[in-house]
Order: C-alpha cells, then structure tokens, then sequence
C-alpha cells in the first residue's frame, strides 16, 4: 500500500483514477477546492492549489508516496506545488496533453507528416519558463494552453526536490455524458440532425485515448512503473476528422455531412490542418500495453448518442 495524493481527481478520469487507486488498496487523498467530495474511505482536503499559504496549511504534515496531478495548467501553479511538496513526496506525475507538440503553437523540431511525434520534440528540461506572463488571467491561460502545459512540465522537470513524469494524453474520448469537452458531442449532434460539420479540405490523423485506458495508464505511471520524464499516451490506430464522423454516421444510420475549408480556417474539434500525432512507442518499451482505436470507439460512440437522446432535466 502506498500513500497517494490526488490534485484535482473529482471528474472523467481523474474521478475513476481515484477509484482505482483505493480499489487497489492505496491510501488515497484528494485535494480540490471542495466542489465535489470523494469517495467514502478516501481523504479529502479542501484547499485552492493557487493559494500556496492555503495548500500548506491543508497538508499539514502529511507526507506522500506519489503525487498524481490532474489540474495543473500554468508554471505559476506547478511552482506552489513544487514548493509545497518538494519534502512530501518521492514521486510526482502531473497529466500533461498532446497540445503541447502542435507546431501552431511554438517553434518546434518538424516532423514529417506521418511520422509519429517522439517525446524528445519537447524537452521540458530544457525548455524555458516566464514566470511574469499573465498566466492569473483567465483568458490569457485558455489562449495559451499548450504554453502553458509546457512550462508546467518544465517547473517540475527541472526541480530537484522529487522524481517526476509527465504523461502526455492523447484526446481523451468515452463516458458518455460524463466527456465534458463535448467534441464527440459535437460530432454526434451534426450527424444526428443532419447538419454540416466543418473540417479541413485535407484533415491531418490524430490520436485517441479512451478514459479508462487513460486511468489505466495513470495508475500505472503512479505505483506499477518508475518512468521519469515525459511519456507519450494513446491508442494504436490514428483517425482523422472525416474518419470519426463515419464511424458515428455508420452507428447512427445516418449520413455525415461535411463543409470544408482550406488550411488555417477554424474547424471542429479533431480536425487538424498540421502533423502532431504522437508516438506511444516509448510508454510500450516501458510495459503498457495500449488498445486499439478500433477496440473502444464504437462503444464510446454508443454512449454518446445514448447522451444525447436523453431526455433533459
């Protein structure tokens, strides 16, 4: 049994982690601002992650094994817990996103179309933090989300006070109403109601991940492995934006119906006009073992049109 800290853990994956963590028999203890209360059995600390003098105070003492942090988004926010748990804990594994490879978004190291993107193309131990950007404000952090993410990996990367990875997820799929981007809704809702869905003329693949998987792979990375660094997750099998509106058109019984635009015009969600799908060969070299596309995607679509034919209250 080992001690588990949990930041965020109170919805999608983060919820079912948390889960999986004390099924397994982990002293589980989840920090959020109070929202939405764990399960029974498992600790519950209610403290804002921004407030550093606050997150303390709720720590008290406490000491952890591994620290597993789902809502870290800026390098101010990975600096306080940096700070606050760098004699707390042996191991920290924040949740990072496969945004931080789109070449749109900072200059990057190309890769050719097709070729899946290593994690080496984004080296958080190298890769530079500016603290004095706006990342307090609201607007400022949602534009610059991949920056973001990138410079929070960099924080804890670059600290010495623990060992740490971060995994970055593929787009995340499954749950039905619990998928609360609402991307596969949206998705579901044109092809239901017969509306045009824009995409790209020449949609790039990307990659998938379905929720469990990803909570799989999280309790892995937390308490069955002592990888380091960043490590790439996703389904095997890459799906542009015309091939999921097909899968959901086929379950549907209905056509898709597609608008296109040329490059650089805003789509949907999942189509893409540049390269970033990611590679997930490392996180297999390590022992996980990731399905396929093919494996989950017509069960999460399922779930998806069953959301959306619900009636609501």
């Amino acid at each position: 049994m080992e001690k588990i800290c949990v930041i965020g853990g109170s919805r999608y994956f983060g919820k079912l982690l948390v889960q999986r963590l004390q099924a397994a028999g982990h002293q589980v203890t989840v920090i959020n601002r109070g929202s939405t209360p764990p399960p029974a059995g498992v600790e519950h600390l209610v403290a804002d992650r921004n407030d550093e003098t606050a997150l303390i105070a709720a720590l008290g003492s406490r000491t952890f094994d591994v620290v597993v942090d789902q809502v870290c988004y800026t390098p101010v926010q990975a600096a306080i817990a940096a700070r606050a748990f760098s004699d707390r804990t042996r191991r920290y594994v924040m949740t990072s996103t496969i945004e931080v490879y789109d070449p749109a978004t900072a200059a990057l190291p190309s890769v050719p179309p097709g070729t899946p993107v290593p994690e080496e193309v984004v080296d958080p131990s190298a890769w530079l933090v500016a603290m004095d950007l706006p990342w307090h404000d609201a607007a400022y952090q949602e534009a610059h989300y991949a920056e973001g993410k990138r410079q929070a990996e960099a924080v804890f990367a670059q600290h010495p006070g623990f060992a740490y990875a971060t995994v970055r997820s593929a787009h995340v799929l499954g749950g039905g109403a619990a998928e609360f981007t609402g991307r596969l809704a949206h998705y579901v809702q044109h092809v239901t109601q017969g509306t045009q869905i824009t995409v790209h003329a020449r949609a790039l693949p990307t990659v998938f991940i379905h929720y469990e998987e990803l909570a799989d792979l999280l309790l892995w990375a937390a308490t069955l492995s002592d990888v380091t660094g960043p490590i790439n997750v996703c389904s095997d099998g890459p799906l542009d934006a015309y091939g999921l509106g097909a899968v959901i058109a086929a379950q549907a019984g209905r056509k898709a119906v597609y608008r296109s635009v040329a490059a650089g015009e805003p789509a949907s969600p999942f189509s893409f006009d540049r390269h970033y799908a990611m590679s997930n060969a490392r996180a297999k070299d390590l022992g996980f073992s990731f399905s396929h596309i093919t494996a989950w995607l017509p069960d999460a679509v399922a779930e998806a049109l069953d959301a959306s034919a619900a009636p609501t209250t």
